[in-house]
């Protein structure tokens, strides 16, 4: 029997290359996610993966403060300003950063990466002050900007959209805040003005104070409301612009284009002048100026907007209320808005304020749709004039048959009824599969989640 002196198989033709030498580069790396999967899963610090890891940093010229989990990633930029840059799209497919022809810049990105994912993900489970919640807020914003999304984008919060590596996150991250409110003393807080400054409005925040309102007063309940005043704000920009953006009516031919400069069709004007042009002398002689038409037909429409305040709908609850206020707010549309729970309240008095309607819930648990349908109905004048949007998951407290039969006698009516599972930034949604099923068929299919959506569905009926 031949002995292969030289490594290679029987029957092979010589010695051949000599096996690849290990990567430097690729160990590099999986030091750094090593080290982040230990931080995740355990939260106990592995020397041997910290002071390597420490040799990595240090060695491709990053700061070891990216290896520190109690510092933040504004007060690493802070530091650092030429990293801040480098945060933006680092998560996002086709990232310049994995380029094969640059290995030790996929080392820069792991570290990067770690550092975002670790002060995200990893958030222990201690009591949370107001500092800490506003730390993981603005870490959160640097996450989603990593993933090419607008701060706020992936909580469904204040800035709607979602970027191209969003994928499921948005539910997830929302959890995590939700879990960190929960773990603050709240009251004790809201009580220091100092604190309270602290903390950036959120959905989660919203809806502990929504539903902790009751039990406020003084300093607390002053602070309480600016926060929610804040956030109604924040959220009204956001939607006044998508509403703004949307499909509006047909222009009104019949109403004569204002004319002024702004209205100016200058391509008409130039086509429909251009008999008078003048070879000789290479000028155009314009004896009649044509404007654009920005008149649009309106007819009077009545919007009744039914939102479920159970505790399962905060979200709508705070974009449908700003949504009517907004609508409320356009020429020719009359508004009126009803929540309901086990017992529904017509909150059409105050739909031009969308805080004073919030201060009015009272976020419960159960769902009786026949009771918010007979406040509604009576609401109904020109059934073909007239939109009905009912926000809610359909999770009827044991009514469904007698809630869909009054929704089917709506339509049926003349009525544009439109059922929508959520009105939430993210767009996630869930829909009782009894309804959905019978929205279908009789031809009023489920509205998506997302908000800009009922905006266009709205905008396109009201105007």
């Amino acid at each position: 029997m031949t002995e292969h002196r030289t490594g290679q198989p029987p029957g092979s033709a010589g010695p051949g290359p000599s096996p690849a030498a290990p990567d430097p580069y690729d160990n590099r790396r999986q030091v750094l996610y090593w080290r982040l999967l230990a931080r995740l899963f355990d939260g106990e610090e592995q020397p041997a993966l910290e002071s390597a890891s420490l040799e990595v940093v240090e060695d491709i010229g990053l700061p070891s403060a990216l290896l520190d989990p109690g510092t933040s990633l504004d007060s690493v930029v802070q530091r650092h300003p030429e990293l801040a840059a480098k945060f933006d799209g680092l998560m996002t497919p086709g990232d310049g950063a994995a380029d094969d022809r640059d290995r030790a810049a996929e080392v820069r990105r792991a570290a990067l990466v770690s550092k975002v994912l670790l002060n995200v993900f990893a958030r222990g489970s201690s009591t949370v002050t107001a500092e800490q919640l506003a730390r993981w807020q603005s870490d959160a914003d640097w996450l989603e900007r990593a993933l090419g999304c607008p701060p706020g984008g992936l909580r469904g919060g204040r800035a709607a959209g979602a970027g191209p590596a969003g994928g499921g996150l948005g539910p997830e991250l929302a959890a995590i805040e939700a879990d960190l409110v929960g773990r603050m003393r709240l009251r004790e807080v809201l009580a220091d003005p100092a604190l309270a400054a602290r903390l950036t409005p959120s959905m989660s925040l919203i809806e502990q104070l929504l539903r902790d309102k009751g039990n406020l007063s003084g300093v607390a309940l002053a602070n309480a409301k600016s926060l929610i005043r804040r956030y109604v704000d924040e959220v009204a920009e956001v939607l006044r612009t998508q509403v703004e953006k949307a499909t509006v009516g047909e222009l009104d031919r019949s109403v004569p284009p204002k004319r002024v400069f702004r209205n100016l069709d200058l391509d008409r004007t130039i086509w429909k002048n251009l008999t008078n042009w003048s070879p000789e002398e290479e000028r155009l002689y314009v004896d009649r100026l044509y404007y654009r038409h920005t008149v649009r037909r309106t007819t009077p429409q009545r919007l009744i907007v039914v939102v479920d305040q159970s505790g399962s709908m905060v979200d709508s609850m705070v974009n449908c209320t700003v949504l009517a206020s907004i609508f409320a707010g356009l020429p020719k549309v009359d508004v009126h808005l009803i929540a309901y729970d086990t017992r529904s309240i017509d909150l059409t008095p105050w739909v031009h304020d969308p805080f004073d309607v919030l201060l009015r819930t009272n976020l419960g648990g159960g769902n009786d749709g026949p009771v918010a349908m007979a406040m509604a109905r009576p609401k109904i004048a020109e059934p073909r004039n007239t939109v009905m949007v009912w926000i809610s998951d359909f999770y009827e407290f044991d009514r469904s048959q007698p809630l869909f039969e009054g929704i089917e006698a709506v339509h049926r009516s003349g009525v544009k009824f439109i059922p929508v599972g959520s009105v939430t930034s993210s767009g996630r949604q869930e829909v009782n599969p009894w309804f959905r099923e019978r929205f279908k068929a009789l031809g009023t299919p489920v509205v998506s989640g997302h908000v800009s959506q009922l905006v266009h569905e709205l905008k396109t009926f009201l105007t």
